[in-house]
């Protein structure tokens, strides 16, 4: 009876010790995410300052004020990249690029619609489209970056 009592205690213990390696695991990788996707949104808001024919390119015809609003976004990615790398900060970062990226999501769809706008900025049909969905990761990763 003491083995049986044992082995169960031995079980949890083991149950336990995987568990908080699981955390440690996932509280790494979200903490290699933010930092990454924080980087990333400042090189991109850059980017729009250095080269806007990019995005120029793939913004739907609908739209008014192309460059002024390829500059917002620009500025918009800059300045929520950065808040995004600050813990105090995180919640509202992740709440601004969840409507940023949905914001945004017209001009993934219209590069993904339009021939031009593949040709303009180098892409096939089918990479514009894989695309699409990437914009639902972003958005589950930024929410999930609101949560602490």
């Amino acid at each position: 009876m003491p083995k049986t009592i044992e082995s169960s205690t031995q079980k949890e213990k083991n149950s336990n010790s995987k568990n908080l390696i699981d955390l440690c695991l996932m509280t790494l990788f979200k903490k290699i995410t933010i930092y990454f996707m924080g980087l990333a949104y400042i090189y991109v808001g850059i980017r729009h300052f250095v080269d806007p024919n990019f995005f120029l390119a793939i913004m739907p015809d609908y739209l008014p004020y192309h460059l002024e609003a390829v500059y917002i976004s620009g500025i918009c990615e800059i300045v929520l990249g950065a808040l995004l790398l600050i813990k105090k900060y995180r919640r509202i970062a992740g709440w601004g690029l969840i409507l940023l990226l949905i914001a945004v999501f017209p001009a993934n769809i219209y590069l993904a619609q339009n021939e031009n706008a593949q040709h303009a900025i180098q892409i096939s049909e089918t990479a514009a489209l894989i695309r699409l969905p990437f914009q639902a990761l972003f958005i589950g990763l930024a929410y999930w970056h609101t949560k602490d």
